[in-house]
């Protein structure tokens, strides 16, 4: 092969690979992905469908971390420290089945509460007040519009007014990495017993 055909097919060579890699505009955008902020993420990544949020049609995945929990919705429950290791999905236990109707996505729900840390039982809130532990004001939200974590917003719907349900809600579907100080630590699995009292 002559020098001038070698340098010819070098030169297509190097257009090839070029084009193959998309051009130094297309390696700009592939280094978004390293965190370079003044560059953009590729289309095909931008483009993606949120992930679905849980049928609740289907059950959820049943926790046994928690045991013994009361069923009077009259007194607050008592949930202790969960047993066994934080689970990575949702998981809950309807302690008392409801009588009334189901709740869904877009249903404003009144709900009493109690909530505790998964690794020790601590709690951090609850909606039952005085000594004797009594309901106070229920927490009214509608269900599927953010206004309270994911484990609430999938962990909810399929629930029965008039039933009390346990919720393990892992950090993803909670507070994540971030946590809600100060009562709250960075990726903490919580525990959630909620009386739905009433639909609507």
């Amino acid at each position: 092969m002559t020098r001038r055909h070698a340098l010819t097919a070098l030169l297509v060579t190097t257009s090839l690979l070029l084009a193959a890699c998309g051009g130094d505009g297309e390696q700009k955008q592939a280094s978004a992905i390293d965190g370079d902020p003044s560059t953009t993420i590729p289309a095909a990544l931008t483009n993606l469908d949120p992930p679905k949020p849980r049928d609740p049609n289907k059950p959820l995945p049943v926790t046994n971390a928690v045991k013994n929990v009361s069923t009077d919705l009259k007194v607050k429950p008592v949930l202790g420290k969960p047993s066994g290791a934080a689970p990575k999905e949702l998981q809950g236990l309807d302690v008392v089945t409801g009588k009334g109707p189901i709740a869904k996505a877009g249903d404003t729900v009144q709900m009493q509460y109690v909530g505790v840390t998964f690794k020790d039982g601590k709690e951090f809130d609850t909606s039952f007040k005085g000594a004797g532990g009594k309901p106070g004001e229920p927490l009214e939200v509608t269900l599927g519009q953010g206004g309270v974590i994911k484990g609430w917003d999938e962990g909810i719907p399929g629930m029965k007014a008039g039933g009390r349900r346990i919720l393990v809600i892992p950090p993803d579907l909670a507070y994540g990495s971030t946590g809600s100080p100060p009562n709250i630590g960075p990726d903490e699995t919580l525990v959630f017993a909620v009386d739905l009292v009433k639909i609507g």
